[in-house]
């Protein structure tokens, strides 16, 4: 733990603010497991999904893809029109820890990979966003994390110094890439844990 004082808190979104499967949507319309099992390991990947999160527009991946998987063309439309469907709810006890950081007057910001597209359709409906004085969304920057361009963006946007910031991602790539960029770090994996690390370090 550096002895640099926090002055913000920076949040990923998926899996740290918001659960995020595929499979919430795809399990709703696909009855067939073996189709499923398909769907989600083949067609409708995240792998896949990350172009999108890196800034490449809907319309030229759908088709794209449709024309690669015809026979799939219902699920990869869906993924497109329904991928708020994706998101099943924020992660347990996260969103408190928010509210209690704010209220305690730390400033929170956001780095996230989504797709522009999606990340419009998604915001509005979340008035937890309405806490962040500034979010960086990986689809309207295009460039996503792991890349360190991100947190270098991120670091002039937000006009703190990496060491000042600490950076809360569940995916271990991202926190070696943020560590790496001189931020203070949290790897997340439930909202317990991060409630501990938080109060160590005097932030609530």
């Amino acid at each position: 733990m550096s002895d640099s004082p926090i002055e913000a808190v920076v949040f990923d979104v998926g899996r740290v603010l918001y659960q995020w499967q595929l499979s919430a949507l795809f399990e709703k319309i696909v009855d067939d497991p073996e189709r499923l099992e398909k769907v989600l390991g083949e067609v409708v990947t995240e792998e896949w999904h990350f172009l999108h999160d890196a800034g490449r527009p809907l319309a030229q991946m759908v088709p794209e893809r449709i024309a690669l998987y015809p026979d799939f063309a219902e699920e990869i439309r869906a993924y497109a029109t329904r991928f708020n469907e994706t998101i099943p709810g924020p992660v347990p006890g996260s969103h408190a820890l928010v509210e209690r950081l704010d209220e305690a007057g730390m400033p929170l910001f956001a780095i996230t990979n989504f797709g522009a597209e999606f990340w419009a359709g998604f915001r509005p409906q979340e008035r937890i966003f309405d806490r962040f004085r500034d979010i960086v969304v990986s689809g309207e920057e295009r460039v996503a994390k792991p890349d360190p361009a991100i947190f270098a963006l991120a670091e002039r946007r937000f006009g703190l110094p990496a060491a000042s910031m600490l950076f809360i991602d569940d995916n271990p790539a991202n926190i070696d890439a943020a560590r790496n960029c001189g931020w203070q770090v949290h790897h997340f994996t439930e909202a317990r844990l991060l409630e501990n690390d938080l109060s160590e370090r005097g932030l609530i």
